[in-house]
C-alpha cells in the first residue's frame, strides 16, 4: 500500500474515532490526504507558519502543526475548539511522522539495494550505509530474477510482494523493466534444493494468482553484502542462458546451466565455425519442424528409439528411415553416442547464434 493510501486510511479512522477532521499539506501546500472539504488557511498564513521556528499554532477552529523528520516539510492540519483537539492533534503528529519516517526508511533500503546490486558503492560505503539501515552485511542472501512473459507485470509485482510480505529481510526490487528482483535472506539449512523449490513456487504462484506465465532464475550463495553484485549478474546470466538454451523449461539456477553455459561464453565466430563443420553447405533451418520435434523428443529419451516412437505414437521402422536419411544428408548417425552429441550441441551452437545476432551481441 502507497503512503498516501496508508495515511488516508489513518485519517478517515481518526475522524470516525474523534468526530474532527484532519489534512496533510505537502510541500506545495497542496492536500496530500484529507478527510473534508473544509476551508484551508491562507497560502500567505501557511508560508509564515513554515518560517516560524514553532512547531504548531492554533486558533479557535484548527490547529496547524510540522510534521518533523519528513524530506517534503508536511503540514498537519486538524480543525477542533475542544479541549481534546489538541491532545488528539498531537498524537496524530506523533502517528504520522512513525508513517513516513518508516516509509522513507523502505524507500532508502531500496534505494540501498538497488545500487549496490548496480556496484555503486565502495565496501566501506556499503557497509555504512548498511548499519545506518540496520542491515545486516554478512549473511548468506540469494539474488531470484522474475521476468514475466507480459511486458511491465504489475499483478506479479503484487503477487510477489505479497508471496514474501511476512520475511521482513527480503527485499523486492526493480532495475528496470525487464524484470522483478527478489533478495533472498537464506538460512544455514538452505541450499539449492530450496532455492530451486522457491523458484518453482514462484512459478506456480505467479502462474495461478497473478495468471501469468514467468521465468524465475536464481544465482549462487552471496555470504555478505559485497557479493551480492555478483549472485545479480549469475542470476540475469542464468536467465539469459536459458531462454536460449533450455526453452522448455521455466526455472534456471545458475548452478545448473550445463553445457549452455560453455557455449554461452564462447566467440560467436568460433560458433560459426563449429556449426559450418557440422552441417557443411546444409543448415538447421532446412529441417522441418516435425523431423526437429522428432530429433528432440529422441535426445530427451537418451537415444531410445522404442521411448519415442511410443510417445510421439510413431511407428519404429518410421524413425529408423527418418534418421537414415538425416544421416545422408548430414552424415551423422543420431542413434550414436558421438554423433547425437555433436548434433545436439550444434542445435545448442545455432541456438545462441541466433539469439546473438538478434539481440547485437
Amino acid at each position: 500500500m502507497k503512503i498516501q493510501q496508508t495515511l488516508q486510511k489513518c485519517l478517515d479512522d481518526w475522524n470516525r474515532i474523534s468526530g474532527l477532521d484532519f489534512c496533510i499539506l505537502n510541500e506545495s501546500n497542496q492536500v496530500f490526504a484529507s478527510t473534508g472539504d473544509r476551508k484551508l488557511p491562507s497560502a500567505e498564513k501557511l508560508t509564515q507558519f513554515r518560517e516560524d521556528p514553532a512547531l504548531c499554532i492554533s486558533n479557535r477552529s484548527c490547529s496547524l502543526y510540522k510534521l518533523n523528520g519528513t524530506s517534503g516539510d508536511m503540514l498537519l492540519t486538524v480543525w477542533g475548539s475542544t479541549d481534546s483537539a489538541s491532545t488528539i492533534g498531537e498524537l496524530a503528529v506523533c502517528q504520522v511522522e512513525s508513517l513516513l519516517t518508516a516509509y522513507a526508511e523502505k524507500t532508502d533500503k531500496n534505494s540501498f539495494m538497488q545500487n549496490l546490486l548496480l556496484e555503486r558503492y565502495s565496501q566501506v560505503e556499503a557497509f555504512n550505509k548498511a548499519a545506518r539501515l540496520h542491515i545486516a552485511p554478512s549473511v548468506r542472501r540469494a539474488v531470484f530474477l522474475v521476468e514475466t512473459k507480459q511486458h511491465k507485470d504489475e499483478n506479479a509485482l503484487a503477487t510477489i510482494r505479497n508471496i514474501f510480505s511476512a520475511r521482513t529481510r527480503d527485499f523486492i526490487t526493480a532495475l528496470d523493466d525487464s524484470g522483478i528482483i527478489v533478495v533472498r535472506e537464506l538460512q544455514s539449512t538452505e541450499g539449492y534444493e530450496e532455492l530451486d523449490g522457491i523458484a518453482c513456487m514462484l512459478v506456480d504462484m505467479l502462474n495461478t494468482e497473478a495468471m501469468t506465465s514467468a521465468w524465475v532464475s536464481y544465482s549462487n550463495a552471496a555470504d555478505d553484502i559485497m557479493q551480492l553484485s555478483d549472485a545479480y549478474k549469475e542470476a540475469r546470466t542464468a536467465l539469459e542462458v536459458g531462454k536460449i538454451f533450455y526453452a522448455d523449461k521455466n526455472v534456471f539456477g545458475y548452478n545448473r546451466l550445463g553445457i549452455g553455459r560453455l557455449i554461452y561464453q564462447l566467440p560467436t565466430q568460433v560458433c560459426d565455425m563449429f556449426v559450418n563443420e557440422i552441417f557443411g553447405d546444409e543448415s538447421l533451418d532446412s529441417i522441418d519442424d516435425e523431423t526437429l520435434n522428432i530429433i528432440r523428443t529422441f535426445f530427451e529419451n537418451n537415444l531410445n528409439l522404442s521411448e519415442t516412437s511410443r510417445q510421439l505414437y510413431v511407428h519404429r521402422n518410421t524413425l529408423v528411415y527418418r534418421f537414415e536419411k538425416l544421416q545422408k544428408r548430414f552424415g551423422l548417425d543420431i542413434r550414436t553416442f558421438e554423433d547425437a552429441l555433436a548434433f545436439k550441441l550444434a542445435m545448442m551452437v545455432t541456438d545462441y547464434i541466433t539469439y546473438s545476432r538478434n539481440h547485437g551481441k
